[in-house]
């Protein structure tokens, strides 16, 4: 995965699907972060097929805390692409967790804790800057237009 500026896409938050858990502490630290750069400066990686979110959870929490109409991301074929993996983290008290795991939970009502999955990629995402007040704008068109 090669990714550039030009792979980001603002989709609406309300497609969006955690699997995991925040950490509040974290939480808080990242909004009070975002507020004082007014803007997002890292997208999520969400699955392109379900709007699962793969990267990006505490990203996720404060998009919802500020009331964002949409967020940057970067969008992945989770299950197709053999560049991504995921483990669990060490003392998350499971032995294992797959890619089909991840998907079944961010579909469901629940999340696993934090730091239960893992994930490894290719790359590391481009340095973006997405001023909240961009975020914050009406969707033009698709489901979640107002």
């Amino acid at each position: 995965m090669d990714w550039s500026e030009d792979d980001v896409e603002l989709v609406p938050l309300s497609w969006l699907k955690a699997h995991e858990a925040v950490k509040p502490r974290n939480q808080r630290k990242l909004l009070d972060m975002t507020r004082r750069w007014g803007g997002y400066t890292k997208p999520l990686i969400v699955d392109s097929n379900t709007g699962a979110i793969l990267d990006g959870h505490h990203r996720h929490a404060i998009a919802m805390d500020l009331g964002l109409i949409r967020v940057p991301v970067l969008c992945v074929d989770y299950l197709g692409d053999d560049a991504i993996s995921v483990d669990v983290w060490p003392a998350c008290g499971r032995e294992s967790l797959t890619k089909e795991d991840v998907i079944s939970m961010s579909l469901s009502d629940d999340v696993f804790p934090p730091k239960t999955s893992r994930h490894t990629m290719a790359d590391d995402t481009p340095p973006i800057f997405i001023p909240l007040e961009v975020l914050l704008e009406p969707l033009k068109h698709g489901p979640d237009a107002s």
